[in-house]
């Protein structure tokens, strides 16, 4: 019987639809109100005020003060700028970074590049889950520390780390604390001063705001250096003219999910169960990150004889969007680092799939990519 074809689109940790509610606050500052913020007029007037609107909203959904919020073009700059921003500001003091073995590119690439100019990193190891044990961190900061950074939740497995843990050894040993909370941010509950940190990353587009706009949050003691000089945008921080429409779609964004945070969480959750349940049940796949300490939204497995490239090429023959890891690292032909890292060899890492719901994936896409899944499995197992 022929397979007939939906269109499901289960790559949402990748990126996200703008929100039609988005686009329509968005609209009016192409064309109507389109001034700069540094101009003196009542054009640039206007743009000032909408800038510090919004900071003002995305300040509140974090619980920070708005003149801790610095606007950045996506998370990859934002984690830039912690990084180096911190490790230029205080290499007086010290050199040594900590990060783990699983972060994002966006931070393991600056972390290397700091490495090739004179600074020292320690790549901590994690647990067959994803989890890093925050004892480890505590163990590995010295006297020249300068800078702990470990994302809030992996992007390709999605375990959940004990970050308020590993906020308060660093708040005790007097480091710097860095969070790439790109995949928590507007979806799982969180306050800044819960979490003990002092840089925080930000991004619209996964949580259906438009592209080209993240934030860094910043706290008020932090001394850093800009990594963009010009004029003086952003308290200094990160000249460059302003993304009026971007920003306004980040804090459109921002409000919706904040809105909508607990239904979704309870909704996605009962969704992603499912998912997971119905895969597992055909014996041939192994859920990878941790079992409870994940994301709502987001399941990952290796799957045996089924080669990760072309199952997701089978899936998309019938509609299905679907992914075998970051998006950043696509096209790469190494396994991805976060699975080695838990521990599978690289035979199993090839054959993974990552699959993320989002505010318009529904039961019966949940039921047509099991379906999907049980198809290509049974097949390949033949």
């Amino acid at each position: 019987m022929p397979f007939r074809k939906r269109m499901v689109y289960m790559d949402y940790a990748s990126t996200t639809p703008v929100d039609p509610r988005v686009i329509k606050a968005m609209l009016p500052y192409f064309d109507k109100k389109f001034g700069n913020t540094m101009s003196p007029h009542e054009w640039g007037m206007e743009a000032r005020e909408t800038l510090e609107t919004a900071r003002e909203e995305i300040a509140s959904l974090l619980g920070a003060a708005p003149n801790e919020i610095i606007f950045t073009s996506s998370a990859t700059e934002s984690n830039n700028l912690a990084i180096k921003g911190v490790a230029f500001a205080n290499k007086e003091r010290g050199k040594h970074i900590i990060t783990s073995k699983i972060e994002h590119l966006s931070v393991l690439e600056p972390c290397r590049w700091l490495e090739r100019n004179g600074f020292k990193v320690t790549y901590l190891d994690v647990d067959s889950y994803g989890l890093i044990d925050p004892k480890r961190v505590e163990e590995e900061i010295r006297d020249d520390t300068i800078l702990v950074s470990i994302m809030h939740a992996n992007n390709e497995i999605g375990t959940i780390e004990p970050i308020e843990e590993i906020g308060k050894i660093c708040e005790e040993k007097g480091v710097y604390f860095h969070v790439d909370a790109a995949q928590t941010f507007g979806k799982i509950p969180f306050k800044n001063r819960d979490l003990h940190v002092d840089l925080l990353t930000i991004s619209s587009h996964k949580i259906y705001g438009p592209k080209g706009v993240g934030a860094l949050y910043v706290s008020e003691d932090v001394r850093m250096e800009p990594l963009l000089h010009g004029g003086g945008h952003e308290f200094g921080l990160r000249s460059s003219t302003v993304n009026i429409p971007g920003v306004v779609g980040f804090a459109e964004a921002c409000k919706i999910a904040e809105g909508e945070m607990d239904s979704e969480i309870t909704r996605l959750t009962e969704l992603r169960d499912k998912l997971i349940q119905n895969i597992l049940e055909t014996g041939r796949a192994h859920l990878t990150g941790h079992p409870e300490k994940r994301l709502p939204n987001l399941v990952s497995f290796w799957i045996e004889s089924v080669e990760g490239e072309r199952l997701i090429m089978e899936l998309n023959e019938r509609g299905i969007a679907a992914s075998t890891g970051s998006a950043c690292a696509s096209g790469k032909l190494e396994p991805s680092h976060v699975l080695l890292a838990i521990g599978l060899s690289r035979r199993e890492a090839k054959n993974s799939l990552r699959l993320s719901l989002g505010r318009w994936t529904t039961a019966k896409d949940v039921e047509y990519v099991v379906d999907a899944l049980w198809e290509i499995i049974e097949r390949k197992s033949r």
